[in-house]
């Protein structure tokens, strides 16, 4: 019978059982939780000198975890985001294993109290209309990469898809008659459609008819034939936004990513008058709460309602120095 406390065995089980058969998830989630178990199994190995496959689930205590975390922070130079991803890989690990040896509760509930480190929210990035139409006018249209590349963008922009549900589109995904749309599966295998805008639908039916190669069902292949990948798409990108800044100075200032075309959309929407629902079904976000970011970033929806409200009349008054054990204290 397998000892429920033995680290090696339970670690195993929960990526083959739990992960992957009970839980279905992407990919993207086992590589991400394989590298932070890695990542731990290597700093409790120096710090216990005991090899991984020795360890028993007592070893992982929240001494030792709260020690990992101290360490991504100081000798990796990991950020408070970064740091609480792994911790949430690790927080799954010990519910899991809250399951399989509840003997150890103690320790396990020691584990999962360790708080999430609170992290600075930067406002979000996104692109102006004379952005968008820069960015959108840098590709060679006379050249077949060009005319993907502008396909891709102004997708990408008026759709707001994600960069892995860009890349995986393919023929099928989009329909471009009546109620045009395009079909993907996000995040938690979750399928939405978007709408297309008329001039989309027009640029995507020329790059379609284009494409006659019978072995290319994606929609913006790469050279090969096959998806972009997501350096592929990054690499594009900074390539024709290093064209558009010629012509828009104020992109200078500004780092596109692709995820700031998806801001974008986002803005778009938001400065149209679309409600924050509609906003987070059409980009596919759990939770209307998390559209609150956009309002937060969008100036000209403040200034609108400022312009509504009365201003209070101020009036200048004349300087008054602190008293001298205040300014004393002050200056401290």
């Amino acid at each position: 019978m397998r000892d429920p406390a033995n680290l090696p065995a339970l670690l195993q089980s929960f990526f083959t059982t739990r992960l992957m058969t009970q839980r279905k998830v992407s990919p993207h989630t086992i590589a991400s939780y394989r590298d932070t178990f890695r990542l731990l199994l290597q700093f409790a190995q120096k710090r216990l000198r005991k090899a991984p496959s020795q360890m028993a689930l007592d070893d992982l205590d929240s001494s030792l975890v709260g020690a990992f975390l101290e360490d991504l922070e100081k000798r990796r130079h990991n950020g408070a985001r970064s740091r609480n991803l792994r911790l949430t890989a690790i927080r799954s690990f010990f519910r899991y294993a809250s399951l399989e040896a509840p003997a150890h509760s103690g320790i396990i509930q020691r584990v999962l109290a360790i708080p999430n480190q609170r992290q600075r929210r930067a406002l979000v990035g996104f692109l102006t209309r004379p952005e968008i139409e820069a960015l959108l006018a840098a590709p060679n249209r006379t050249k077949w990469l060009g005319r993907r590349d502008h396909a891709f963008l102004l997708t990408a922009v008026q759709t707001g898809l994600r960069l892995s549900e860009m890349t995986a589109l393919r023929h099928e995904d989009v329909s471009l008659g009546a109620g045009a749309h395009v079909r993907c599966r996000g995040k938690g295998r979750k399928e939405r459609c978007t709408p297309l805008a008329k001039p989309t639908v027009t640029v995507l039916k020329s790059w379609i008819r284009e494409q006659d190669r019978a072995d290319s069902k994606t929609l913006f292949p790469s050279t090969r034939g096959g998806p972009l990948s997501a350096d592929g798409v990054q690499h594009l990108l900074a390539r024709h936004v290093a064209q558009a800044r010629k012509q828009c100075a104020s992109l200078r200032k500004k780092r596109v990513s692709p995820h700031v075309l998806r801001h974008t959309a986002a803005m778009e929407l938001l400065q149209a008058g679309v409600d924050r629902a509609v906003i987070a079904l059409w980009l596919g976000h759990e939770s209307v709460e998390t559209t609150q970011i956009y309002l937060d970033a969008d100036l000209a929806l403040k200034e609108q309602a400022l312009a509504k409200t009365n201003p209070v009349k101020g009036a200048p008054k004349r300087f008054q120095p602190d008293d001298e054990l205040l300014a004393f204290l002050k200056q401290l």
